[in-house]
């Protein structure tokens, strides 16, 4: 059946910066409908060939400078523009006349993408419906929703309620670009399609497990926007609490979008609310020295940079095993990591100094995709001296050519209407209600103190004095880029 992708927003960076170089990557690789189209839409006043020429402009940059001028042309062929204002209901008129203009009487799989500022969903949503855009007499039709999905359990609760109004639960994607890259999915691989590791990921085995987000910038021309939201609500309530939700679930009966999610809310659901001192001991904050100074920031801005929390799933598996979620800026370099602790040896037979170090498993996200297993292994000429070694997968070693960007997966899922890597609505509303309560203490007398830390490391050496105190380290390991 062919698509159609209407993109609003078209003109904004997520679009030249990642929905346009994808879905050209797509076309290229031949994955879409020989029928598919793209129709941008947004306020500036443009021609079809003006948006081409825009594109054509912007987009080698995020393609890394590559761009098949036959493959091109051909996408650009099937790019269209069309003005529109999100708060004039007759442009949405205009939309759909142009909509129909270009599909004909054919029916078509279209997918609306709402690239715009976050706080246009609930407008963008209400007039697509308003002039039946979401009927599906002519053909499927999906929306797919960036993050973020409000701001807290409520207003995430409101949207929900304004998109159920117009798209039922199996036309919505709500986008979590991080559940597009190869490496998350390969977790999904590794536990799932192997034997070896499914009967030692549990409590009798896992120490604890830390999944890190860091990033090397700093905020940048974000004040306004990042000292509204912090760290926690700009990435722990969808990134980190996914990878979580992906490293603990159980398996699902089948690799399906209902069943999938549904194995993901459990985990959810499963965490211990944090109460009382809780807020103190459990969860730790930074800020980074120099935040305060930047453009749109408070000058006496509480907002956390750097977060640390320490969660408990209270299920058979997982009981007593923390979790360990940090993400942070202007840090060290840029990671996102899963590390998997494994228990020391109950007994030791060799001479270790009493330092014997427990097996890990690391899966490296990005920028270097890949998966390590370390384990004690002899040291040649030297006794009984051990030494952690490592057996190691580099996706990019292993597979020929660049990995995909993860929204050619998720643009690609969105077309043939499986949701299994995007979020329900009742995921993203328990993800809150467990963010809320730790983002509302830290402004309370509960609060763990604001810590400052200096840019270019670690955050706040105090978080690697809580983590030992609680006998164990932080993986701080930049990945290795070959």
């Amino acid at each position: 059946m062919p698509l159609t992708f209407v993109i609003l927003g078209a003109t904004g960076d997520l679009t030249s910066r990642k929905l346009i170089p994808a879905l050209y990557e797509l076309h290229r690789k031949k994955k879409l409908s020989t029928g598919f189209r793209v129709l941008g839409a947004a306020r500036t006043v443009m021609t079809d060939e003006q948006w081409r020429e825009k594109l054509q402009e912007t987009s080698p940059k995020f393609l890394d400078g590559k761009l098949d001028e036959q493959a091109w042309q051909d996408f650009a062929s099937r790019v269209h523009y069309q003005p529109l204002n999100i708060r004039d209901p007759e442009d949405f008129q205009r939309l759909a006349a142009r909509c129909a203009e270009l599909e004909g009487t054919e029916k078509v799989v279209r997918v609306y993408y709402l690239a715009t500022a976050p706080e246009l969903y609930g407008d963008a949503v209400t007039r697509l419906g308003a002039v039946g855009l979401a009927d599906e007499t002519d053909g499927a039709r999906r929306i797919v929703i960036e993050k973020p999905f409000g701001v807290d359990l409520s207003s995430a609760r409101a949207l929900n309620d304004v998109v159920h109004k117009v798209f039922p639960e199996r036309q919505i994607f709500r986008i979590d670009h991080y559940l597009g890259k190869e490496t998350v999915q390969n977790l999904l691989v590794l536990r799932f399609a192997n034997t070896i590791f499914e009967p030692v990921w549990n409590r009798n085995y896992v120490d604890h497990v830390q999944i890190t987000v860091a990033e090397d910038v700093d905020v940048g021309q974000r004040g306004d926007y990042y000292d509204g939201a912090g760290v926690l609500r700009d990435m722990f309530q969808n990134h980190l609490l996914q990878l979580m939700t992906i490293t603990a679930m159980e398996a699902p009966v089948r690799f399906e979008a209902d069943a999938v999610r549904d194995e993901k809310v459990k985990v959810l659901r499963s965490i211990k609310p944090l109460a009382g001192a809780d807020f103190a001991q459990h969860t730790f904050r930074g800020q980074y020295q120099g935040y305060r100074d930047i453009s749109g920031v408070l000058p006496d801005s509480e907002t956390a940079t750097f977060a640390a929390l320490r969660l408990h799933i209270d299920n058979w598996r997982w009981q007593g095993v923390p979790f360990y979620l940090r993400s942070g800026k202007a840090l060290s370099c840029r990671t996102t990591q899963i590390v998997v602790q494994f228990r020391r040896p109950p007994h030791i037979l060799f001479d270790s100094n009493g330092a014997l170090e427990g097996d890990r498993l690391v899966v490296q996200v990005q920028p270097a995709e890949g998966i390590q297993l370390h384990f004690q292994t002899k040291v040649p000429d030297a006794g009984m001296r051990l030494r952690l070694t490592d057996l190691a997968v580099d996706f990019r070693r292993e597979f020929s050519g660049p990995l995909p960007d993860a929204y050619q997966r998720l643009l690609l899922d969105a077309a043939s209407g499986d949701a299994s890597l995007f979020a329900r609505s009742d995921e993203v509303e328990v993800a809150w209600s467990i963010i809320d309560p730790i983002h509302a203490s830290w402004k309370s007398p509960a609060a763990p103190r604001l810590e400052v830390y200096e840019a270019g490391f670690w955050g706040p050496p105090s978080c690697t004095q809580w983590l030992r105190d609680q006998g164990r380290e932080w993986f701080d390991v930049c990945p290795v880029l070959n």
